[in-house]
């Protein structure tokens, strides 16, 4: 039994004339006759009453009508919803935004994506940079937005975002007033920074680590607002990206630019190479290749 076949009983139950339905499906009456035959046949019952001048279906034809009528639009469902997968009527991408990014990942791409295709719908998860990329590797997730670098054996990247880290301290700092600050400046001072598993915080230790010290951190959070209100209460220095600070408003805090070293803060998106990406998934890669900066 197949589609085709299903169709025929269709137009054969509507015309209730085998001649006529043949004719409509373009078959010889014979060839239509002998296709219901062989469907009985494989059910084990008589669908259609033949005794009379017009076909009437049996107690069981009605039935199975009824069925196959169920199937043709199940079918026709599937197609539409194809259709619509295709042309980004609708779909779901799941990605991974670590905190730190999601605030700034979120309004720049996700809110204009969606303004363009307001049925694609986004899930997303909050996990720290090397639990994204984790994610996506398993098939857990289709897209990540993570910090360089990243395995190119692994993963398909786009770059999205190209900045630094900086500095954030008290008004009040004897730093404060400097146009910048070198790291080393910095040894001696109190660190609130980004628990392990982020990767500005691996930037960062990897960076005091480079000129010889190892940083007091005495507070962490995994929230970029709650690290600028410690700093603002003169518990001690921060870093972070310069997309975060713009954000900070509290006068009590100062922006410095950071040198020597530089610590760059790369944000690019990430799918796993051999993964199946779906309509809404390749139109959003686009979108946002289009954004790079």
């Amino acid at each position: 039994m197949d589609l085709r076949q299903l169709t025929y009983l269709l137009e054969i139950a509507k015309q209730q004339n085998f001649t006529k339905a043949a004719e409509n499906l373009h078959l010889t009456q014979p060839t239509l006759s002998k296709m219901v035959k062989g469907l009985e046949a494989e059910l084990g019952v008589t669908l259609f009453d033949r005794s009379g001048k017009y076909v009437k279906l049996t107690d069981t034809g009605s039935v199975a009508i009824d069925q196959v009528q169920l199937i043709m639009q199940a079918v026709q469902n599937l197609y539409s919803a194809i259709e619509d997968a295709s042309s980004l009527r609708t779909g779901t991408i799941h990605i991974g935004l670590p905190p730190v990014i999601s605030s700034v990942f979120f309004p720049r791409v996700i809110a204009k994506f969606q303004k363009l295709y307001p049925h694609v719908k986004f899930q997303i998860m909050e996990e720290g940079a090397k639990k994204v990329e984790g994610l996506v590797l398993d098939g857990t997730l289709e897209l990540g937005v993570v910090v360089t670098p990243v395995e190119p054996d692994a993963f398909d990247s786009i770059p999205f975002l190209n900045q630094k880290l900086a500095l954030v301290l008290h008004r009040d700092h004897p730093l404060a007033g400097e146009a910048f600050v070198s790291l080393a400046q910095l040894c001696d001072e109190p660190f609130i920074l980004f628990p392990n598993g982020y990767a500005v915080r691996k930037h960062v230790m990897r960076a005091c680590r480079s000129l010889g010290f190892e940083p007091d951190v005495v507070y962490e959070s995994s929230q970029w607002d709650l690290l600028a209100e410690m700093v603002a209460a003169n518990l001690g220095i921060t870093i972070m990206p310069d997309a975060i600070c713009s954000k900070i408003v509290n006068p009590e805090c100062r922006t410095l630019e950071l040198t020597d070293p530089e610590i760059p803060w790369e944000l690019v998106v990430i799918s796993r190479k051999d993964k199946y990406q779906s309509f809404a998934m390749r139109e959003f890669r686009t979108f946002v290749r289009g954004l790079a900066n």
